[in-house]
């Protein structure tokens, strides 16, 4: 197994290398990004490098990279250093965690990054670059495209399908069969009842502060 080079300095990156030397056994040998970004020479116990030359310190042919940043610029960011990384050589890692539930035919795909406690039942597809924060239920036949973002306790239900480079923030319902199309950004709490298009912006309205304060409340 190569060694490891993560993309990133940040509480994302930080949340990688734990992973995937305490769950999947690889080791890291340090983290890299754009050449303007570099602040420090290490950072976590490991080397900071720029992006530009990494390829002199960590040959592809004995390296391979994570890019672990967030859902910054609807995943754009996520992807470009992805594929960036494969222009410079690199084969890009993944981590499932050993706490997920899956089934033997499931393939991870370059750059997923799926947490514990996620289901993800028999015939569900997950493209490339897809963050599952913990605790998802990712239902049978469903479809999840690249370069998506889904936070916690999300339910993707049986048939639907997600389009490419969306965010759906923690404790989302989406009924079975519906499509929620590209670059979409879902809000926090929002029921998904029918397809939405391309674009779309969901925010649900949070939950109001009482007038009456917590001092005048009776039996508490």
């Amino acid at each position: 197994m190569k060694d490891l080079v993560i993309f990133g300095i940040g509480n994302i990156a930080e949340l990688a290398a734990f992973y995937l030397t305490r769950d999947a056994g690889r080791r890291v040998a340090g983290f890299t990004v754009d050449a303007a970004y570099v602040t420090t020479p290490s950072w976590n116990g490991h080397p900071v490098s720029a992006w530009e030359e990494i390829e002199r310190r960590y040959p592809p042919e004995s390296t391979d990279v994570f890019v672990a940043v967030s859902y910054s610029k609807l995943n754009k960011l996520r992807r470009d250093k992805v594929a960036e990384a494969r222009a410079k050589g690199y084969d890009i890692a993944s981590y499932v965690s050993s706490r997920a539930t899956i089934f033997e035919d499931f393939v991870p795909r370059p750059n997923q990054f799926i947490l514990e406690d996620n289901t993800i039942q028999p015939f569900a597809r997950i493209g490339e670059n897809v963050t599952l924060w913990s605790g998802n239920h990712i239902g049978h036949h469903s479809s999840i495209a690249e370069d998506t973002f889904i936070a916690s306790h999300v339910v993707v239900s049986g048939g639907v399908t997600i389009g490419p480079r969306c965010f759906i923030g923690v404790n989302v319902t989406i009924r079975d069969h519906v499509t929620v199309g590209a670059d979409c950004v879902i809000g926090a709490g929002s029921l998904i009842l029918s397809d939405i298009p391309d674009n779309s912006v969901l925010s649900p309205p949070a939950t109001e502060i009482s007038k009456v304060p917590s001092h005048r409340l009776r039996q508490i």
